[in-house]
Order: structure tokens, then sequence, then C-alpha cells
């Protein structure tokens, strides 16, 4: 068969149930031929897999593949892969997925500015005691990773009155936010954060980068008490025994994680038991069937009729 002639969809979904998934795709594209991991009828006729954590080798095993889809934010661990063909990768950018980890992003942010953790526990004890609140303009909210994730969640940050900064690889231009970019400007950006929220992906210069020796650089002159981590990128990026001794020791007051270093979080993990730390089970930004098929599947009509993809991943570069 000829590489033209290859039209089917692989869809292999990892741990995920791929019931959703499929219902979307035949519902979007009824007359496409779909496969659906381990069921590979004709491996020859697969022209794109649309994937998440898929086996590793199972790609390789394509000879006519012309794009590889991620069904998730991350695709760290799909570049990652032993014997990756040389096919395109496309980025899921998709709106519903950008709001939802925004929505996560901001809650996280209002939980520690409001002082939420404590008026719970005020509220347990049946306490009466109001807190000091400082003014959102007062409070400095630092993003590392200004992708369509990151550039999302700042811009709503500072619509609420936050003072936004951001920091990436290269240079972004967000309106009313100050972006620093490249390492040379890491410790600048760092010394003014109240509020550090990580949306980086994982590569091999981001791996283990929020640890201790970066947490000791953030602000000190804060009206918080102390800086905040928040990350929902990817668990790659954290050393969580320095999250756990920078809370004991003070250096950090505070974080909310939605990732980890292996998952799920052990129940014996120190994390879980810290007062000021909140762990979400890698639910920030859930990858919705019916709100990211019907633009994967646009892509595709759009590709079959000579436009380019969009979205590509740049596999040395990430971020």
């Amino acid at each position: 068969m000829s590489i033209n002639a290859a039209r089917s969809i692989l869809l292999a979904t990892g741990a995920w149930n791929p019931e959703p998934w499929t219902t979307a795709i035949r519902a979007g594209d009824p007359g496409r031929p779909l496969q659906v991991w381990p069921d590979l009828v004709d491996p020859s006729n697969i022209a794109y897999a649309l994937v998440w954590e898929p086996p590793a080798g199972l790609l390789s095993r394509l000879p006519n593949l012309k794009a590889i889809f991620s069904l998730g934010a991350g695709v760290d661990t799909l570049v990652a892969q032993p014997y990756l063909p040389d096919a395109p990768i496309v980025r899921v950018v998709n709106p519903d997925l950008t709001q939802r980890m925004t929505e996560w992003v901001v809650l996280q942010v209002l939980i520690h500015h409001r002082q939420q953790r404590t008026y719970d526990r005020q509220q347990a004890a049946r306490a009466w005691k109001e807190l000091r609140q400082p003014a959102a303009r007062d409070v400095r909210v630092g993003i590392m990773g200004l992708g369509e994730l990151g550039r999302d969640a700042a811009t709503v940050l500072r619509r609420l009155g936050f003072n936004v900064a951001g920091w990436s690889r290269r240079p972004a231009d967000i309106e009313d936010i100050t972006c620093f970019y490249g390492r040379s400007a890491l410790d600048r950006f760092l010394v003014q954060t109240d509020i550090l929220v990580s949306l980086l992906p994982l590569t091999p210069e981001t791996k283990s980068i929020l640890a201790l020796p970066l947490f000791e650089k953030l602000a000190r002159d804060g009206l918080l008490g102390g800086p905040i981590l928040i990350n929902a990128g990817r668990g790659g990026l954290q050393v969580e025994a320095d999250i756990v001794a920078a809370i004991e020791r003070g250096v950090l007051v505070g974080a909310s994680l939605d990732v980890f270093e292996m998952e799920p979080l052990d129940p014996t993990n120190p994390l879980w038991a810290l007062p000021n730390v909140i762990i979400t089970p890698h639910a920030a930004a859930a990858s919705a069937p019916k709100a990211l098929i019907p633009s994967i599947l646009a892509q595709i009509r759009d590709f079959e009729a000579g436009e380019p993809l969009k979205n590509l991943v740049d596999r040395n570069a990430m971020y």
C-alpha cells in the first residue's frame, strides 16, 4: 500500500478508557477506518495515530504513518520514546483544555492568596478570626512556561488584578505582563515572585528544576508570609523531597501540586500530611473527547486537502 492510500486512525489511550474517544471519532467521521489498540487489523493502513502514553515501539510498527496527535497537553513521554518514527507530532491546543487549566491555576492562586486553608482549619475549630488579606495588586504571581496554557492563565490572573510576570526560554510578549526569558533572567524573575506557577514541559533542561536551590531564590519580602509553589506542568519538574524540606523549613509556606514524580502518589508520601499543601490527582486539565476530537478530525481533513498541520512539536525545543 502506498503512503497516500493509508487513511485509518489508530487510537491508543494508555490507561484511559478508549470508549468515549472511539464514540467521538465515529460520530465526527463515520466513514473513517478506526483501529483501537491492541486490536490492529492492518498496521499498513494507519495514517494517523491519536495517542496518550502508547506502548513503546507501537508507532514504529506503522509504515505509512503521516502524523501523531497527542491526546494530552504533555508530550515529553511521547517524544522520549525509543524508536519513535520521524512523523510530525501535533500538540493538543484546544480552548476547553486551556480553560480547564486556567480554572485550576486561578483556583489555587486564590486559595493561597485568600488563606482559605487557614479559614478551613478555623471553621473546623469553630474559631471566628478575620485574617489579613493583601490586595491582589500587591501579590506577585510568576508563571514559568508561556505556551498556550501559561499565557491564558497569566492573562486571567492579570485581569483579576494580580501583579503577573512570566518566564520562558524564548522571548514572549503579553499585554500588561512583564516577560523574562532565558537562564540569565531566571533569578531576576524568581526574586520578585510570591506565588510561583509552573506550567513548563518536561525536558532535559527543566527536569528537577523545582528544587530547593530555586525555592531559596523566591521573594522573601511578600505579603503572604513567604513564597508558594503551584505545579501543574509535569511531575518530573519537581523534587518532592525538596518541597517537603522547603515547607518544613519555611522556605515555602504552601504548595498546590497536581503532578508528581510517581503517580499515583504513594499514600505514605509526607506531602499528604503537610497542612498548606493541596494535592489533586493529575486532574487540573482533563482531556475531554467531545471537546478535543472535532478539532483533531478537522486538522486531518485539512491536511488531506493540502493544508499544513498546526501546533507541531519542536522535538529540540519544547518551550
